[in-house]
């Protein structure tokens, strides 16, 4: 697991550790989302939820953002994160929530002050298959929407192929589906004032 651009290019990230259920994002799909959120991100204020060892939110402040907002509840996965951070001197520039996202998202977001440019959204993928949509929309989109930039802050979901992921979520909408594999990545906006209306 290598960073790919950036301050830290290069270095090696260590993996979850042997049976943890996250899947870390192979080095091509980085690239490519990446090439569509911009190769660089200097000043930006990310979230990584469900980040697993981190690789998203730490390519993120290699390639400039000014912070970056980790969410995971495995303990050892998170030893890891913390090494990770530690081995690349950002925990300056990283904070670390602990804990269940659906459950603490709204009282986590409380600490978050600066517009989000990127809230990458990662559950495990059997999590996922069964979401009951509309409470993940209560529980994470409808909280992350108000702290999005206006200036295309955006939420990027992984989820695998085979999940029924409703177009909206609470105020956001998909914009753009990429498929890779078995993996599908959907982006969500904040959806346009004049489109809400009934």
């Amino acid at each position: 697991m290598r960073i790919l651009a950036g301050e830290f290019r290069g270095r090696e990230i260590l993996p979850p550790p042997g049976k943890s259920i996250t899947r870390p994002v192979t080095g091509l799909v980085k690239k490519s989302l990446f090439a569509m959120l911009g190769e660089e991100l200097h000043g930006q204020t990310v979230i990584d939820l469900y980040c697993g060892t981190g690789t998203m939110g730490i390519e993120c402040l290699s390639r400039g953002a000014a912070r970056c907002f980790f969410a995971e509840k495995d303990p050892r996965v998170l030893e890891r994160l913390a090494r990770n951070l530690r081995d690349l001197r950002a925990t300056d520039r990283a904070t670390v929530w602990r804990g269940d996202v659906e459950a603490r998202l709204t009282e986590w977001l409380t600490q978050v002050q600066a517009p989000v440019d990127v809230a990458f959204v990662d559950p495990p993928y059997a999590d996922a298959r069964q979401w009951d949509w509309q409470r993940a929309a209560d529980a994470i989109f409808m909280p992350l929407a108000p702290k999005l930039s206006e200036n295309d802050g955006c939420v990027v979901l992984r989820t695998d192929e085979h999940a029924d992921v409703p177009d909206t979520l609470g105020p956001l909408t998909c914009t753009r589906v990429k498929a890779y594999g078995d993996m599908a990545v959907r982006f969500f906006l904040k959806t346009q004032p004049q489109a809400t209306s009934h």
